[in-house]
């Protein structure tokens, strides 16, 4: 019994790897956009109460399609 556990165990594992290692032939870099935003959150200075202020954040698109941007939203 110990042997044909050990058997099955061996050859699921060489499944496995044969499946893992047929994927790596595929296009690694598809035609996606890439989002980068170096700067992720902002903590603000405390403020009077009404002040307003603003903060520009950098978003960069550094994938081949275009980037869309459908929802912003604040933390």
């Amino acid at each position: 019994m110990k042997k044909k556990t050990l058997f099955l165990f061996f050859l699921a594992s060489c499944i496995l790897f044969f499946e893992t290692a047929s994927l790596g032939t595929e296009n690694k870099t598809p035609d996606l956009p890439s989002v980068f935003v170096p700067e992720s959150r902002f903590q603000f200075a405390p403020v009077l109460d009404g002040t307003e202020i603003t903060h520009d954040f950098i978003v960069q698109n550094k994938g081949i399609a275009p980037l869309t941007i459908e929802k912003v939203r604040t933390g």
